[in-house]
C-alpha cells in the first residue's frame, strides 16, 4: 500500500470503530438497559448499523470506493441525529416529530455528566464517522 492508501485504510478503519462501538452501544442500551427505542431512534439505527458491514468489507483488501456508499449513509444519518438533538433541546416543536406512537422522541432515557444523552451521542458518532469518511476521501483521491 502506499502511503495515501495506508492512511485512507487507517482512518476508515478508525471509522469502523466508530460504527462498530455505536452499534454495540445501542444494541447494549435496548436490549441489556431496557431502553426502548424511539422512531428517531430506529433511523438513526438504519443508517449507522450497516455501516459496520460495510466498512468492513471495504478494508480487506482496501478498496476506497467503499467510501462513495458509506458516505450517504453517515450524512442522512447525521443529518436524522442533528434533528433528533435539537427536538430533545426544544428548538424544534415536539409537533414536528415523528414519534406519535409508542415511545416520544423528546423523551431523554439518560443523561450522563449532565449533558450526554443518547441523541447527542449518536450525533457525535455521526459527525465523527463523517470526519473520518471525509478525510478518507480526501486522502485517497491524492
Amino acid at each position: 500500500m502506499t502511503g495515501n492508501a495506508n492512511t485512507s485504510w487507517t482512518l476508515v478503519f478508525a471509522a469502523w470503530l466508530v460504527a462498530t462501538v455505536a452499534t454495540l452501544g445501542a444494541l447494549f442500551m435496548s436490549e441489556v438497559m431496557g431502553f426502548a427505542p424511539c422512531v428517531l431512534c430506529w433511523w438513526q439505527r438504519i443508517f449507522m448499523f450497516p455501516l459496520v458491514l460495510l466498512l468492513a468489507l471495504g478494508l480487506f483488501p482496501f478498496d476506497a470506493k467503499v467510501l462513495r456508499y458509506a458516505m450517504p449513509l453517515a450524512f442522512i444519518g447525521l443529518g436524522v441525529a442533528a434533528f433528533h438533538v435539537l427536538l430533545t433541546m426544544g428548538i424544534i416543536p415536539e409537533a414536528m416529530a415523528p414519534c406519535r406512537q409508542g415511545i416520544p422522541c423528546n423523551v431523554i432515557q439518560i443523561e450522563w455528566l449532565g449533558f450526554l444523552t443518547i441523541p447527542l451521542l449518536s450525533f457525535l458518532a455521526f459527525l465523527t464517522l463523517n470526519g473520518l469518511l471525509l478525510a478518507a476521501y480526501r486522502s485517497s483521491s491524492k
